[in-house]
């Protein structure tokens, strides 16, 4: 099931995406929240007629970084001995059709095409078995990145955090399996990144288990599992996709700050 979020008429709702050609896409409306037991109410409105937010607002986005070997070498990093883990503000969340505001601060933004994983339950120390279980789903994810500010800087939180460098969506798909999908960016319409979700060096049950170690997670935060090779510059005008096998595409546009 496709879970969406929202808003028509000053009113956000969550609802189930119906259909398959884009042109027909509805929106059946659920009672109450998506991650507990909910209905399907039956009023159904076309997608087109409704402005998607970002599917979840998370408490904390947990975004891990080298995930993927061919990404580390191009960024002549080696594979880290245990996940590189970094946060994401709430503040940096948008949504599909949302901008990307180009920071100030920076002149070499780059775009980062990610699977990222949403919570839908509370968990702390989950064991690998029962990785699934607090699993609600996946989405599209965009780790805009200020590289030069996150060369410059020994922290990522200027370089990763700042308003914008979150893009997430369209919408959350409850029923893929992660383990081998097709994940690519486009810029303009031009490919930059093509991989899959099988070569990240560590899987969404390793992730899960490693950072819930450490913190609880609670429903509706956010894992970024890592981006394939292929990052680069994003400009003034652009328009970068991310597309996830089984999922849909995320597509936002870049604009100059304020």
């Amino acid at each position: 099931m496709r879970i969406a979020r929202f808003s028509i008429d000053g009113n956000v709702a969550f609802g189930a995406v119906e259909g398959d050609s884009p042109d027909s896409l509805v929106l059946d409306i659920i009672k109450g929240i998506p991650y507990a037991d909910f209905e399907l109410s039956g009023t159904k409105v076309p997608l087109k007629k409704v402005r998607l937010l970002p599917p979840v607002l998370p408490n904390k986005v947990v975004a891990i970084g080298r995930n993927y070997a061919e990404h580390a070498a191009e960024m002549g990093n080696e594979v880290p001995d245990v996940p590189v883990a970094f946060f994401k503000p709430t503040t940096s969340v948008i949504g599909a059709g949302d901008s990307i505001e180009y920071p100030s601060f920076s002149e070499e933004l780059h775009h980062e095409a990610e699977l990222a994983v949403v919570i839908g339950r509370m968990c702390r120390e989950v064991p690998r078995e029962r990785v699934k279980d607090v699993i609600f789903g996946y989405t599209c994810a965009n780790d805009v990145t200020a590289r030069d500010v996150q060369r410059r800087e020994s922290q990522w939180a200027r370089a990763k955090g700042f308003d914008t460098a979150c893009p997430l969506g369209p919408w959350v798909e409850t029923g893929v399996d992660p383990a081998d999908l097709a994940i690519q960016a486009t810029v303009n319409g031009r490919q930059r990144q093509l991989g899959r979700t099988s070569d990240m060096i560590r899987s969404v049950e390793d992730l899960v288990v490693h950072i819930t170690e450490a913190m609880t997670l609670l429903p509706g935060d956010v894992i970024l599992t890592g981006t394939p090779a292929g990052v680069g510059p994003l400009h003034v005008g652009d328009e970068v996709a991310v597309t996830i096998e089984g999922i849909g595409t995320l597509t936002n546009k870049v604009i100059k700050r304020g």
